[in-house]
């Protein structure tokens, strides 16, 4: 399930930076453009949560 554009529109990095996320539809995750944290969504809601966010290249980062 695609996230809707307007709500990708408004998304950001809930670190003190919050920049904004970059959306991979084929993995289902948003990825920070400044700190490279990597965010799940499940069942199309984004999970924002610093504590489970993994690093862009860390292994197992794609819903392992």
């Amino acid at each position: 399930m695609p996230l809707d554009a307007t709500l990708l529109e408004v998304l950001a990095c809930p670190d003190t930076h919050h920049a904004p996320l970059d959306y991979d539809a084929g993995a289902q995750t948003l990825t920070c453009t400044e700190c490279r944290r990597v965010f799940r969504i499940d069942d199309g809601i984004p999970v924002l949560l610093l504590d489970e966010a993994t690093r862009s290249g860390d292994v197992g980062e794609a819903g392992a």
